[in-house]
């Protein structure tokens, strides 16, 4: 327990020097899915106190709960090519890398198995670049477009995972034969918006819904936060709005 809490305080004073970093810089704008002639959102994000380079990923479902289209992919999970991936030299380097606890919602959401078991994307199979991008260092705003039309009603969601925050629950001795899991740390949080395009609003605000597996062996929604801790504060706000 003793090397937990000292883990835990250099993690919290990584956290405020990243903060205070951070803080100068303009919120980072991108595009994904640019051309589409579907329904045109922005998605604007504002780092928490917790923020230190999460992956994440955005897509839509329909109310019956089937995915219907990625809007952003972290580019390491997309192209399955991280650029702290290769230790082989002693010194990490990029290259290849799986990691199916990053963002298992997702990828077991989206369908796709590879050829090892893991629903994520490989370097021989990546995802189209049009889907990702370099994952921003803070705040962000993410235009983008369905490829669909008007569809009644949808659901919007992220997922956000980032490595290394372990907490009095989730520790580091927690599961100490499974590999995966002690690449995530506390699990990846699912954040969630539902956008009615019958009765639209201005703006929309995902809302935390649960966490996924902690080492992406199913695809499952645990709808318990009691245990997460400074993983809620990785995002401070979430918010979507139409572009009509």
């Amino acid at each position: 327990m003793p090397f937990i809490l000292a883990f835990t305080n250099s993690n919290e004073q990584q956290q405020r020097w990243w903060q205070r970093k951070r803080a100068k810089e303009a919120p980072m704008e991108f595009q994904t899915h640019h051309g589409a002639k579907g329904i045109a959102l922005e998605i604007t994000f504002t780092a928490g106190k917790s923020h230190n380079h999460p992956l994440m990923a955005f897509w839509v479902e329909d109310t019956a709960g089937n995915y219907l289209q990625s809007l952003y992919v972290a580019q390491s999970i997309a192209q399955g090519y991280f650029r702290h991936g290769d230790a082989s030299t002693g010194r990490w380097q990029p290259g290849p890398l799986r990691r199916p606890a990053a963002l298992p919602y997702w990828g077991h959401k989206r369908g796709i198995q590879a050829p090892d078991g893991y629903y994520i994307p490989t370097q021989d199979k990546p995802m189209p670049d049009a889907v990702t991008g370099p994952t921003p260092k803070a705040d962000f705003i993410l235009s983008t477009n369905t490829s669909f039309e008007k569809p009644g009603i949808i659901n919007v969601f992220m997922e956000i995972n980032q490595s290394w925050d372990w907490n009095h629950y989730w520790h580091n001795n927690k599961f100490p034969d499974d590999e995966h899991y002690k690449t995530s740390s506390q699990p990846a949080l699912v954040y969630k918006t539902t956008i009615d395009f019958d009765n639209p609003r201005n703006e929309y605000t995902l809302k935390p819904v649960g966490h996924s597996h902690w080492s992406g062996a199913t695809g499952e929604l645990f709808e318990d936060l009691s245990t997460i801790t400074t993983a809620l504060d990785i995002a401070q706000e979430v918010k979507v709005r139409i572009d009509f």
